[in-house]
This record gives C-alpha cells, sequence and structure tokens, in this order.
C-alpha cells in the first residue's frame, strides 16, 4: 500500500521509524529512506509492537523543515510529524489508533499485561493532539472516514487502496477448503473462524503470523483447522485461487482481504461490518454473515455454495482498484489541497 504512495512521488524521501532492508528494499531504493532513532534498538525489528510509547518521539523528531508538502500514511504515528509553518500535511489514515477504542484488542495484540494502561492513556492523549496537525485527511474506507469524524472531529476524503491487480491469476477453486490470510491479531477474530469451521464439519487453512500465533495453534488442535504460519507471496495466492472461498472473520478498518481474493475471482465470507461492506457485493462477489459468534459463521459455511459465483465477475469487481487509478486519484487530492491553502493564504 505504502508503496503505491511513494510511487506516486518517485523522488520524494521517506521517513519511517524502522525500515528493514531485506524485507522492503525492492520497493523502492534505500537511499530514499530516512529512519528514526528506533532503527538502532536492538531485537527492534522483531519486538517492534512494543516500542509503541516511541513512537510518538520517532515521528516528532525528524526534520521536515526544507519540505513545503509533506504526506504521511498513518493508522496511528505519523499523523503527528512536524513540519514548518505554511508547509500542507496531508494524511492518508488508514485506521484511527485501536488503543483509543479497542484497548483490549490492542494490549492483546501487543502482547502487553495489563499494567500498560497508564502508557496506552498517554498516547491517547498524544494522538488527539496529533490528529489535529494534517491540513487534510484522506481515508481509506468511508467506515475510516466515519471514525476519523468521531474520534478527531475532523472530516476526510475517501480514497480506497489499490489492489495489485498484477500480483494476483484467475483460480479455479479446485481446493476443498476455505481459508483465512492474516496478520494474527486478536480483534481479526480468528478465534471464531476457528470454531465455526469445526462446527461445520468445513476444512480450513490459516495463513498468517503474529502475536496470537500459539494461543490460535493451540485451539486449532484436534480441529478442521491447519495453521500454516508464513506463508509466500506466490503461495498465498496460490491458496486463494484453489480456496473455496475467503474468510474475513472480523471487523475490518478496510476490505482489502476480499479484493484480493476477488483478483483472484474468488468470494469471500465477511462479518458485516466495518471495511467489508464496502468491498464486497452480496451475491456477486461474496456474502455476509451477521453475528460475530461461531454459530452465524458456521451457518453461513453451511450455505455456502461456490457454483453461485462466476470468476471472471469477481476479478472484473477487483479490476476497479487499480494501483494507477489510486495513484492518479491521490495526486489530484493532494495537489487541490495544496491550490487551496494557497489561495486562502492570498486571501488573507
Amino acid at each position: 500500500m505504502f508503496a503505491e504512495i511513494a510511487r506516486a512521488y518517485p523522488d520524494a524521501p521517506i521517513f519511517t521509524s524502522i525500515y528493514d532492508r531485506e524485507r522492503l528494499g525492492d520497493l523502492f531504493p534505500p537511499e530514499r529512506v530516512h529512519t528514526s532513532f528506533l532503527q538502532y534498538l536492538p531485537g527492534i525489528k522483531k519486538y517492534f509492537r512494543a516500542a509503541a510509547p516511541l513512537y510518538p518521539l520517532a515521528f516528532e523528531r525528524f526534520d521536515l523543515s526544507a519540505y513545503d508538502v509533506v504526506i504521511s500514511s498513518t493508522t496511528a504515528w505519523a499523523k503527528g510529524v512536524r513540519f514548518k509553518p505554511g508547509a500542507t500535511h496531508v494524511c492518508y489514515i488508514h485506521a484511527v489508533a485501536r488503543f483509543r477504542f479497542a484497548y483490549d484488542a490492542y494490549v492483546g495484540g501487543f502482547g502487553l499485561a495489563t499494567l500498560a494502561r497508564p502508557l496506552i492513556g498517554g498516547l491517547v492523549r498524544w494522538d488527539a493532539r496529533a490528529a489535529q496537525m494534517p491540513t487534510r485527511y484522506i481515508a481509506n474506507a468511508r467506515n475510516v472516514a466515519l471514525r476519523v469524524r468521531e474520534h478527531y472531529g475532523r472530516d476526510a476524503d475517501v480514497l480506497a487502496p489499490p489492489v495489485d491487480i498484477a500480483r494476483f491469476t484467475l483460480g479455479a477453486g479446485s481446493g476443498d477448503y476455505f481459508l483465512v490470510a492474516s496478520r494474527l491479531l486478536p480483534y481479526k477474530r480468528i478465534d471464531l473462524a476457528i470454531r465455526a469451521a469445526n462446527d461445520a464439519g468445513v476444512r480450513l487453512l490459516v495463513a498468517g503470523t503474529g502475536p496470537a500465533q500459539a494461543s490460535l495453534e493451540a485451539l486449532a488442535r484436534g480441529t478442521t483447522t491447519t495453521m500454516l504460519g508464513y506463508v509466500s507471496d506466490a503461495e498465498i495466492v496460490r491458496l486463494i485461487g484453489d480456496a473455496r472461498a475467503i474468510v474475513v472473520p472480523g471487523e475490518e478498518d478496510f476490505g482489502l482481504v476480499p479484493l484480493e481474493a476477488a483478483a483472484c475471482g474468488r468470494p469471500s465470507i465477511a462479518y458485516n461490518a466495518g471495511g467489508a461492506r464496502e468491498t464486497i457485493v452480496p451475491g456477486v462477489t461474496g456474502t455476509f454473515f451477521d453475528e460475530p459468534t461461531s454459530d452465524s459463521l458456521a451457518a453461513a459455511f453451511r450455505a455456502f455454495d461456490g457454483h453461485a459465483y462466476e470468476p471472471r465477475t469477481i476479478r472484473a469487481h477487483a479490476e476497479g482498484y487499480t494501483p494507477e487509478r489510486f495513484r492518479a486519484n491521490l495526486r489530484a487530492l493532494v495537489s487541490a489541497t495544496v491550490a487551496g491553502e494557497r489561495s486562502e493564504r492570498r486571501e488573507d
């Protein structure tokens, strides 16, 4: 996702808290990247979640005084960067920070104890201040724009993230399994999918890693679910293409996984809330289950009919979210913001 923002402005430097050259060096030249002091902390690449209290300082310390336009891509920290008077800061926001409204899920995801509550309280106060810094917000979904209004009192335009259509190929759905492809975090509700698949007697594969991996592996033992752990990009494309359907058991800020499934011509089964409502066309690219319970999802598993979906029609839906369209729309919104700011200053 961020790679497309970087490609929209290929000559702009990139400022980030931590940079893993081995994993990301092929996305943009390393010389474009400027990192914070966090880059030099021992073990930071593995334990980056535990460094949450340090991220505000990391971003505030960047010297952006040479730039007239700043574009941030964030769920929490980058919106708090400091910039010179008269500069324009456009913030592309993927989600309102979950420590504001989902403390237990956030702390669980970071593997912290309840003693972290005072630290999280400090982050909430910082987040409220930082939220007023950007000149303009662009949200990745209507769902996120509503949260920006609710929690920050700010309006946000909506620009859906791109899907790398070229990365995905049309699959036949010839496998006998449903698939969850996700970071293993508590709010993703993969536990619900494991229980539902076992109750419905269907095979489920879970691809991904994360803080909840050990507990989910324990839950999956002796059930119809197989935990795959880390899966390469090439392998995930194959798994999606062969799946009966992709499963999104938790509420997402934006429904990217259903779009990636659609790029492979495969339908999705998703919880009827959040961003999935914006990227799934019921009866055409997927279906919903209405309650956040294993019983509700199990019923959806039992009722699912893969023959009701046409792969090429599903793929055509995903083709409306191309990287080229995203980059053009982003540049247009940024340019309009800069022009508007300059016009206001002239009038003053």
